[in-house]
């Protein structure tokens, strides 16, 4: 019997799309369906504050990385 899963629908840069697609690829944790190829996709509600938290933290990881490499 097919399961329901509760999604939402995101608007985003595609370069986030990447990323996003990127940790779902092993477990496929986050991705309900990809819609295009351009930047909207259906998440997985319950795991939106988990994928905010990752986005948010590898975002500052490369944001860090490009202030110090640019400070050398």
């Amino acid at each position: 019997m097919p399961r329901a899963v509760r999604g939402l629908l995101i608007e985003c840069d595609p370069s986030i799309k990447a990323m996003i697609l990127k940790y779902d690829e092993d477990h496929h944790e986050y991705i309900v369906e990809d819609l295009d190829d351009e930047n909207h996709l259906v998440i997985k509600e319950s795991q939106l504050e988990a994928l905010k938290n990752r986005l948010d933290r590898d975002l500052d990881e490369k944001i860090m990385q490009l202030d110090e490499s640019e400070s050398d």
